[in-house]
């Protein structure tokens, strides 16, 4: 007789959520008080936000739900699978936490996170992300501008690039025990594409603090391009002279361009990319060329071969 495995069942399934995340708080303040004594601004993982000015996009579609956002993900750090960046992303500790901005800028600096968070207001913007295996996703992401962060370094006549490295800590990465890829995550942009004002630098979804399991503390959003572009858990941010090398262009350089721009007229050498399935849907809709922000940032490209330079 095959024994039955008893579902597992989350605290968040069984309790209200207000009153989970209140409770989770509290039991999260208590058994780090010494850190938060250091830190009496943090914020951690799932909690609110606030002083954040309320999105006015005006999008027929509509979001996708919390659970899923926050269950199903591209995470490679914490596993392959996409369930697993919610099943492993605990142990990954975001406090302290630094992001280095250095490279061709006059004023390199180091910023801690809780300082970042207060450079420029916060704002919420309702984006889709489209990822190249063909599903999307419509969420509301809290963040500002990517170039308020970049104005303060001052960058210098030798940067047209971006380069964004993530964390490396196999302890607190699982998924970076294996040679999936070559640790650490990096991602890049050019310059221009990194001070489009589409260009999010993102500490929060759904009017809190981001989960672990989706990019905290802080990650990048471009909302015209694939989500693997989307570097998250950023520790260093260098302007480059030279265009950098991503992980994805350095694991499979016929698969994954640089730029990344969604195109629906360019497969993915082992799929179509001229429809999407909108997580939760049953039924495909049409890719739009850059995701639907073409009027936005097409004018990036031009005369730009975006069949070649994918």
């Amino acid at each position: 007789m095959t024994a039955h495995k008893t579902p597992r069942i989350q605290a968040s399934d069984i309790t209200p959520r207000e009153l989970f995340y209140d409770r989770r708080r509290f039991m999260q303040l208590a058994a780090s008080a010494s850190l938060t004594a250091l830190l009496p601004n943090a914020v951690l993982a799932g909690e609110p936000l606030v002083n954040v000015k309320k999105s006015t996009d005006n999008l027929r579609d509509e979001l996708t739900p919390y659970k899923d956002v926050t269950s199903y993900n591209n995470f490679y750090e914490f596993g392959t699978g996409k369930e697993d960046p919610a099943q492993n992303a605990g142990s990954l500790k975001t406090r302290p936490w630094t992001i280095t901005l250095e490279g061709e800028v006059n004023k390199p600096k180091t910023f801690d996170i809780d300082e970042l968070l207060k450079l420029a207001p916060l704002e919420e913007r309702i984006y889709h992300l489209r990822c190249v295996e063909a599903w999307s996703m419509v969420i509301p992401w809290i963040g500002f501008p990517l170039a308020e962060l970049i104005k303060h370094v001052d960058p210098n006549s030798k940067a047209k690039f971006v380069e964004f490295i993530s964390l490396h800590h196999p302890e607190q990465m699982s998924g970076q025990k294996s040679s999936v890829l070559n640790w650490p995550y990096r991602e890049g942009l050019r310059l221009d594409e990194a001070m489009h004002p589409l260009t999010l630098l993102t500490v929060g979804l759904y009017g809190e603090v981001l989960p672990n399991q989706n990019g905290a503390p802080i990650r990048i959003v471009i909302p015209w391009k694939y989500g693997f572009k989307s570097a998250k858990s950023i520790v260093k941010i260098r302007l480059v002279e030279k265009q950098p090398i991503s992980s994805w262009m350095e694991a499979g350089p016929n698969e994954y361009g640089f730029y990344a721009n969604v195109n629906p007229e360019v497969d993915h050498p082992r799929w179509s990319q001229a429809k999407e399935r909108r997580l939760g849907d049953f039924l495909k809709r049409p890719t739009l060329p850059f995701n639907g922000y073409g009027e936005q940032v097409a004018q990036l490209y031009a005369g730009i071969d975006l069949s070649k330079n994918f």
